[in-house]
């Protein structure tokens, strides 16, 4: 553990706490050194060195959760640490039960965490209270779930507006029509979910997580359920979010191929993350073979 007034070397790009381990690649930019956790990272900011001297996005500081079930308790982040750039594709990898799934909840103001910080733009997120949790939740962030989470009762239409209700907002008919019509969904906006394929439910899933334009996109698992084309048309939708209309798009995946065309990759392990993440991303099937672990 790093010593008393000790500056901790922390990876500018991924954000990985590295006071515990020598050997790690180092890079010396106006007087300053700065530390990596691999080559990715090293690279990354070589390539722009302005860019990852500023503030993230999103800053996970010592980020703990635990959960307590009787008399026993799982540690399922342990002191995470964790950068995430505006505008970049994150795939966030690893065994199951090693955070992945509950990080992206910590992230999107869906739980909360048991000590530690969560920033975003700056703004310390840990510290507000339930109704300004759930308005800056409506208003910034859009999910997408491996079970779609559709409610059953409602109509494809009517599970894409919920966004807008439940944040006041008006609904503007004509522009959800058209946005069901660019998804090919046109015909099936009065369905309910069980009249729907597996991706028409993810593709009317992918329009309430956007009903409220949101600027972070976050996905657990987005594809897991569908065959390999329809994922691929889900994937090449979001890809697209990204790149085109520049929003921060985060998926927690065991796909290799998924994290093959992010931008950045990260690499979890017990809670926290790995050296290296780029390597890792070889193991990704093999690490959930092996997992013995229960939680996400």
């Amino acid at each position: 553990m790093p010593t008393k007034n000790v500056q901790p070397k922390i990876d500018s790009v991924c954000g990985m706490d590295l006071s515990e381990y020598a050997d790690v690649p180092e890079f010396a930019h106006n007087g300053n050194t700065f530390y990596f956790c691999g080559t990715h990272c090293e690279e990354r900011f070589q390539k722009d060195p302005d860019r990852f001297q500023g503030e993230p996005l999103i800053k996970l500081n010592k980020v703990w959760k635990v959960f307590k079930l009787g008399g026993a308790e799982t540690q399922v982040l342990r002191g995470l640490d964790m950068h995430i750039w505006e505008g970049d594709f994150v795939a966030i990898i690893g065994p199951s039960g090693s955070g992945k799934s509950t990080t992206l909840n910590m992230v999107g103001l869906l739980d909360r965490f048991t000590s530690g910080n969560i920033f975003l733009r700056s703004n310390d997120i840990s510290l507000l209270n339930d109704d300004a949790r759930t308005e800056l939740r409506s208003k910034t962030f859009g999910f997408v779930f491996q079970q779609y989470n559709l409610i059953p009762w409602l109509t494809a239409i009517e599970n894409t507006t919920l966004p807008l209700i439940f944040s006041g907002k008006k609904v503007d008919k004509e522009a959800i029509a058209t946005s069901f019509e660019k998804m090919g969904l046109t015909e099936r906006m009065t369905h309910r979910p069980f009249e729907l394929s597996g991706g028409e439910q993810q593709r009317t899933a992918l329009l309430r997580a956007l009903a409220n334009d949101p600027e972070i996109i976050l996905g657990d698992e987005p594809t897991g359920n569908l065959d390999s084309a329809t994922g691929g048309k889900i994937l090449e939708m979001l890809i697209g979010l990204n790149k085109i209309h520049k929003k921060t798009l985060v998926i927690v995946t065991h796909d290799e191929d998924i994290a093959a065309q992010a931008d950045q990759v990260i690499a979890f392990k017990d809670g926290h993350l790995t050296l290296d993440h780029q390597v890792r991303k070889r193991f990704i099937k093999s690490d959930e073979d092996t997992s013995q672990h229960k939680h996400a």
